[in-house]
Order: structure tokens, then C-alpha cells, then sequence
């Protein structure tokens, strides 16, 4: 065999282990994927405004699976779900955005860890837990859980607002199910205004997807989600 036969040989077989490594190299990422997307985490972005300003109109966010399956839920968590029922109307149109962001968008749905029916779920605050007694508003304006009024921070009130609700209600959360609201308060088709639904405007937990951890983008909002625990400190747990 003549040495140009050999190195012909020797690259092909170069070649080849090339393609087999990458080959390789490409399952595995899928796999990896695939699980960091059914297990871990998830990319959603929003399409409203009803979390302002805590959350603005096309900020993408990152969410945590393994709430509540394997992290409880807590009061202040802000939360990703599938419509109860009713919730939503229709879907929305994707709004105009860069084309970096759609190409980051196609990027994450490609490796798994970005959903394109972001419009078929609803981010909301979570304020009341299986069995607690939410209601507003007191005389100061302000919403009670379990008898504990609440120095919401976070909220996002027009001027001149009296109250952090403009409706007032009285509930008990039932077992197994959420109450959830905006933090934009008064622009918010939260768990208020959906009492006609078949959920009653409760939030069954086996429809949490998951807790929103951080904002992702764009770069300049980048920052980590709390779930504001000094807020809901000191209140009991619901009466059996």
C-alpha cells in the first residue's frame, strides 16, 4: 500500500470518528435537554402587563419545574400555569420584537428549554394557600391573609388609588388550589375577576408549572425573582 493510499485511509477514518463523535455529542445535548426542560427549567415570556412592574410586557423568564412538585409553593411565589378554564379568552399574537430576541427564542425552543405556547399559560403572585382566609380590603386599603393585613411593596397602584384592590372579596382558599393575583392590581384578570369559571377563580396546584426565578432578558432586566418572604411573615397557618 503506497504512503498516499495510507493517509487517505487515515483521514477518512478521521473523518468518520469526527462524525461519530459528534453524532455522540448531539444525542447526549438532546438528552440533556430534554430532561433540563421536563425537570428543571423553562423559558416563558410575558405578553401582558398585568405583573407591572415587577414584570414587564416581552421580558422572558426562567422557571423553576421543581416547584411544587418537589419545592413547596409559598405565599409571594410568582408563579407560571395552565388555564384553569376561562382564564383565558384566546391566544395572544406574539408582539413585534428584535430579531436577537426571536433568534434567541428559536434557539432555546431547539434545545428544549424554551415552549412556543407561552400564550397558553397566566403568571400571577401567589397570596393565598390551601385553606387560607384571604379578604379586602381593610380600612387602610390593605388585603389580609389569615386575619394578617399585608404591606404589599411590590404593587403597581394608580395614582390616587384608595385600596390594592378595586373589587373586594372574601375567600378561603379550597384544598388543593391557589388564589393568585396581579401585581399590576388594577389591570389584573387575576383570581377576582374569574369567579364564574368552573375553577371559581381558584388555581388548582397540579397546574403550577413552576416558580419564575429569574428575568432573562432582555440583558438590562436581568435580575432575580423574590417571593418578598418579610411580607408574609407572621402569618399563621389556615385553620384546619
Amino acid at each position: 500500500m503506497t504512503d498516499e493510499a495510507v493517509t487517505s485511509r487515515k483521514r477518512q477514518r478521521g473523518v468518520l470518528a469526527f462524525l461519530r463523535d459528534l453524532a455522540i455529542i448531539i444525542v447526549v445535548a438532546l438528552l440533556v435537554s430534554f430532561l433540563v426542560k421536563t425537570f428543571l427549567i423553562r423559558s416563558f415570556y410575558i405578553p401582558s402587563g398585568s405583573m407591572e412592574n415587577t414584570l414587564q410586557i416581552n421580558d422572558r423568564i426562567i422557571v423553576n419545574e421543581l416547584v411544587p412538585d418537589v419545592v413547596d409553593i409559598q405565599r409571594g411565589d410568582v408563579v407560571v400555569f395552565t388555564d384553569p378554564g376561562g382564564w383565558l379568552s384566546g391566544p395572544l399574537e406574539n408582539p413585534d420584537e428584535p430579531w436577537i430576541v426571536s433568534a434567541w427564542d428559536s434557539f432555546m425552543s431547539a434545545v428544549g428549554l424554551s415552549v412556543s405556547d407561552s400564550n397558553d399559560h397566566l403568571i400571577k403572585r401567589v397570596i393565598g394557600l390551601p385553606g387560607d382566609h384571604v379578604t379586602c380590603c381593610n380600612t387602610l386599603g390593605q388585603m389580609s391573609v389569615n386575619g394578617v393585613p399585608l404591606n404589599e411593596s411590590y404593587l403597581l397602584l394608580p395614582q390616587g388609588a384608595q385600596a390594592v384592590s378595586a373589587t373586594s372579596f372574601d375567600v378561603t382558599v379550597p384544598e388543593g388550589s391557589l388564589w393568585v393575583m396581579g401585581d399590576n392590581r388594577y389591570n389584573s384578570k387575576d383570581s377576582r375577576y374569574n369567579g364564574n369559571t368552573p375553577g371559581k377563580g381558584f388555581v388548582p396546584i397540579e397546574n403550577v408549572v413552576g416558580r419564575a426565578f429569574v428575568i432573562s432578558w432582555p440583558v438590562d432586566r436581568w435580575q432575580w425573582l423574590g417571593d418578598y418572604p418579610e411580607i408574609y411573615e407572621g402569618i399563621p397557618d389556615a385553620a384546619p
